[in-house]
């Protein structure tokens, strides 16, 4: 199996800043464990209730990263909260 490179990188999470590539490339991951970590952020819930095993490893080290580039709750309520009385 290859390690995946920058191109990977890329093609899989789309454009993103170079520190985080960097980390990504650091881990030793190969493609498919970008794969795995890709299918367990997007389907988490499923995997488990199939009774897969949480990701492991470099892979977990993937989710870990990857996860930091989603918008949290809190992000996505951006702007003043109106209230009205």
């Amino acid at each position: 199996m290859r390690h995946i490179t920058r191109n990977d990188v890329v093609k899989a999470v789309g454009q993103i800043d170079d520190v985080t590539i960097a980390k990504i490339i650091a881990t030793g991951a190969t493609v498919d464990e970008l794969a795995e970590a890709q299918a367990w952020l997007a389907n988490d819930e499923p995997l488990m209730n199939a009774g897969k095993p949480l990701a492991t490893g470099r892979a977990r080290e993937l989710v870990d990263i990857l996860s930091e580039l989603e918008p949290s709750d809190e992000e996505d309520n951006v702007g003043p909260a109106v209230t009205q009385e």
